[in-house]
């Protein structure tokens, strides 16, 4: 497919500077574009990279405008990294297949009392068990569970290999990527006098509200009682461990292999970096913003905070203390000397 820079721009509701009638045919880096590629920049450190670019057409801000002499068009817009990204999804859905496709591939089981939407495609080496609801436009592609009594809405992508427990709720247009477990067992034990554990009974569900997207091999597990919820507009990203009980907050964002544990609260609209730890029965105000490697073990009650270190801190705090970390060995040594001067002299 080929468009024109006018197109483009017409599109994004932008304006061109340049020729309007080049035409691209994909999409590049600004750093890798060449002829007939489109690109975008956002980042100003990247800015050296659109003076030596191949590329037919670069999206660029409002604001932009080049120091030096340059070949490509611009079409400016008022957000290019948001006007590239919609380019990108247009572009995706172009690619993908799978979104027109309906019907259920075999070999797979559907059981006779599920309910199956409009336009659902199931693929191949799929299950799905009794009394489970399929929204229309659904698409369960291959080797995927979907365990007894759940619901799922309308307009989801399931990737392949995806689990889903018995009793698990997922709302409209959620996307779960391949080897994700939604509804695993929560991680409830019971010491014994004897030193040995007993299983407690994880007997609550999950419940995904609409427009959340979970990266690949993340694991939410069910609630001991009541629900997990993982609330509408959230993103998650790989290889993350959401415990039993747990309630992400809307349009909250959480990096890979960060962990949430039991019964703890994340507000909404938070930022959870990589490999964050978050201890159980906690709870985070709304707009929390963790660094990565942080261990949480306290609550959190004022809103749109950072936080950074382990135990996290105030993020000022922590870079202030960071400063000194490397300070210390030679601190000590001044102090060591001070102490031997004060007790020289007391003893004189």
């Amino acid at each position: 497919m080929q468009f024109t820079a006018k197109q483009i721009s017409d599109f994004l509701s932008g304006t061109v500077e340049g020729d309007e009638t080049i035409t691209v045919s994909e999409l590049s880096k600004i750093e890798e574009g060449k002829k007939g590629a489109l690109c975008f920049l956002s980042n100003r450190k990247y800015e050296n990279f659109i003076y030596s670019t191949n590329a037919s057409v670069v999206i660029v801000g409002l604001d932009f405008v080049p120091s030096q002499p340059i070949s490509c068009t611009l079409v400016k817009v008022k957000d290019p990294y948001s006007a590239f990204s919609v380019l990108l999804e247009k572009y995706n859905e172009a690619l993908n297949d799978t979104a027109q496709k309906t019907g259920i591939e075999q070999p797979s089981f559907v059981h006779p009392s599920a309910k199956i939407g409009k336009n659902v495609f199931i693929g191949a080496f799929s299950y799905i068990d009794a009394n489970v609801e399929i929204g229309d436009h659904t698409k369960i592609l291959q080797q995927i569970h979907i365990g007894t009594d759940s619901k799922i809405g309308s307009g989801c992508t399931f990737h392949p290999g995806v689990k889903i427990y018995n009793r698990s709720v997922i709302g409209n247009g959620v996307i779960i990527h391949s080897n994700t477990v939604i509804g695993s067992d929560g991680f409830g034990f019971a010491p014994q006098p004897d030193g040995t554990y007993t299983k407690i009974a994880q007997i609550g569900n999950v419940v995904i509200e609409n427009d959340v997207e979970i990266g690949a091999n993340t694991a939410i597990d069910r609630a001991t009682m009541g629900s997990t919820f993982i609330r509408k507009g959230s993103k998650l990203d790989n290889l993350i461990q959401i415990a039993h009980n747990v309630e992400i907050g809307e349009h909250t964002v959480v990096a890979a292999q960060a962990g949430v544990s039991g019964s703890s609260k994340v507000g909404e609209r938070s930022v959870v970096g990589g490999q964050v730890g978050i201890a159980g029965h906690l709870s985070l105000a709304r707009g929390t913003q963790i660094g990565a490697q942080a261990g949480i073990n306290s609550n959190i009650t004022e809103e749109n905070k950072q936080w950074h270190g382990t135990p996290a801190q105030p993020l000022r705090d922590w870079m202030r203390a960071s400063v000194l970390f490397k300070h210390l060995p030679g601190i000590e040594k001044r102090i060591t000397k001070l102490e031997a001067e004060i007790t020289a002299k007391l003893q004189s």
